[in-house]
């Protein structure tokens, strides 16, 4: 929990478009230190310039979140210019569809890179930072956000990779929560589960490295990417809005941060199936005509 976020210090991954961008101009408007991480480097000198125009203190590293000397270069960075942070927002992301059979090791490496192990290594390297803070000073307060995904707590088809980065920052997340619980007061976490909002990720591809380069797309994963296109920039809830959101969850200590509560009915639908002992249940309940098109898409029909 943070109730005064003046003069405070933020990391934020992914932080040159989408929610990472909207946090860092709520944390400029709160007064507070503003480590910028993205691996677009001139979406990233806007941000910067942003961010100094409206008067923060900012550092701003061009970083590949998946590659563990680039965060432990980027940790020790932070820790030389501002100290220990109090908010950690690891929220670096791309997505990725298809059938689960046909995505490459290519995609299973850039998707899982990304979204899983960025936080993994924002969650070793900044927690033992927070917690020495903690540890000398009564009064300092921590907060750890990670984002994962409506996909982290659903299981819809045809986007299997992503689904299983986002439920393992879920699970990463849950535990984290429980593991600072037992050695601190000081420092909470709290996993952000967005539904479709207009952020970019659609269009993830034009950062993918180069050695990670995919194939020519399956059909499965260009209707995946059309749908998600459609879905995505559909959306009604704003990065904007959903920010807020992330900083009310921290100021409140709560853990699940959902853009749109009302999908939590398909979470209740497949938790029951796990405890009923149920095959898992259409994930398309509230919207079957999606459903209907995706399967008409794939069979040809």
């Amino acid at each position: 929990m943070i109730d005064d976020f003046k003069g405070k210090t933020a990391v934020l991954t992914g932080a040159a478009s989408g929610f990472g961008l909207e946090c860092a101009r709520i944390g400029a408007q709160r007064g507070m230190n503003l480590v910028l991480v993205d691996v677009q480097q001139d979406a990233l000198d806007r941000a910067r310039d942003e961010m100094e125009q409206a008067g923060a203190p900012v550092l701003a590293r061009r970083v590949d979140v998946s590659k563990a000397a680039e965060m432990e270069a980027l940790a020790q960075a932070v820790q030389q210019r501002f100290g220990a942070p109090h908010f950690v927002f690891n929220n670096a992301g791309v997505g990725a569809g298809g059938l689960v059979w046909e995505n490459s090791v290519a995609d299973w490496e850039w998707v899982l890179g990304v979204n899983l192990w960025g936080v993994v290594h924002g969650v070793r390297l900044f927690t033992p930072l927070m917690l020495a803070a903690a540890k000398a000073d009564p009064a300092w307060r921590g907060h750890i956000v990670n984002t994962a995904s409506m996909a982290g707590l659903l299981t819809p088809p045809n986007m299997g990779i992503y689904n299983v980065s986002k439920h393992a920052v879920v699970a990463l997340t849950e535990t984290l929560y429980q593991d600072l619980r037992l050695v601190t007061d000081q420092v909470g976490a709290s996993v952000l589960c967005p539904y479709f909002v207009p952020t970019g990720i659609n269009s993830s591809e034009r950062n993918r490295p180069g050695e990670l380069a995919s194939g020519q797309p399956t059909r499965s994963q260009l209707i995946g990417q059309a749908m998600s296109d459609k879905a995505v920039s559909s959306g009604k809830v704003t990065a904007a809005e959903v920010a807020q959101k992330v900083f009310d969850a921290v100021a409140a200590d709560q853990f699940y941060i959902y853009s749109h509560p009302k999908a939590l009915g398909n979470v209740r639908s497949r938790m029951e199936a796990i405890a009923d002992l149920r095959n898992p249940p259409d994930p398309f309940l509230e919207r079957p005509e999606v459903g209907a098109q995706l399967r008409a898409a794939l069979r040809g029909d």
